[in-house]
């Protein structure tokens, strides 16, 4: 498990679980791989217990298995557990930006400009960590000006899954079409249309699950 050095934050449990988790997300942690307490002690430089507390949030995001008790794996990956969090997250986006539309500042519609702005270069170069950040930012922009304080966590339930599938499958990010939904989502906003820009946001989200059934391989039963 060669991974790279990192520094220690403040606090080691949510230190603990973004480190794994953003490892699984990349693929550094390949799905089946298992994952030792003393290895991963060595890597973070934390203890065990902060370590299991990371674990366990990590199997409730669906990204390790634990076995037996004991033996602990990075989950496979699965197309039908990415459905089912890709039609969460389209909810819980359309609601924060139901919510954020009125409350959204000058500012606040700049920085989502800027983001898709960021998301579009990172599209042409072909880089997908800097393309999922970007769009990260942008979606980001409405659920901090919901200011529902549940939003955040919830999300951090599907999203992780979600990014996890979609950089294994995509090496391309074929997401041209988010940057024009992304001016859509813009332009619905600063005109304040409430139904129009939380619409406009759910479709948005819905796209990747046709990327992820174009790309799925059918099952025997499907191709019978």
């Amino acid at each position: 498990m060669p991974l790279p050095r990192v520094e220690r934050p403040s606090s080691l449990r949510d230190y603990a679980y973004a480190q794994l988790r953003d490892a699984i997300v990349s693929g550094q942690l390949a799905p089946g791989e298992r994952l030792r307490d003393t290895e991963l002690e060595a890597w973070l430089g934390v203890s065990r217990t902060p370590i299991r507390e990371a674990i366990a949030r990590l199997e409730a995001a669906g990204l390790v298995h634990t076995r037996r008790a004991k033996e602990t794996i990075v989950a496979p990956l699965d197309a039908r557990d990415a459905f089912a969090a890709q039609r969460i997250a389209a909810g819980l986006h359309e609601l924060a930006v139901r919510d954020a539309v009125q409350l959204l500042t000058d500012a606040d519609l700049d920085d989502m400009r800027a983001a898709n702005a960021r998301f579009a270069a990172a599209l042409r170069s072909g880089d997908v960590d800097a393309a999922i950040a970007a769009d990260d930012d942008f979606h980001a922009v409405a659920v901090r000006a919901c200011a529902n304080p549940l939003l955040p966590g919830l999300l951090e339930q599907v999203s992780p899954l979600l990014r996890r599938l979609e950089r294994a499958r995509f090496a391309g990010l074929a997401g041209r079409g988010s940057v024009a939904d992304h001016d859509r989502i813009v332009a619905l906003c600063a005109a304040g249309e409430v139904d129009g820009a939380a619409r406009a946001t759910r479709d948005n989200w819905l796209t990747l699950e046709r990327l992820l059934t174009a790309s799925a391989t059918p099952s025997p039963k499907e191709t019978s």
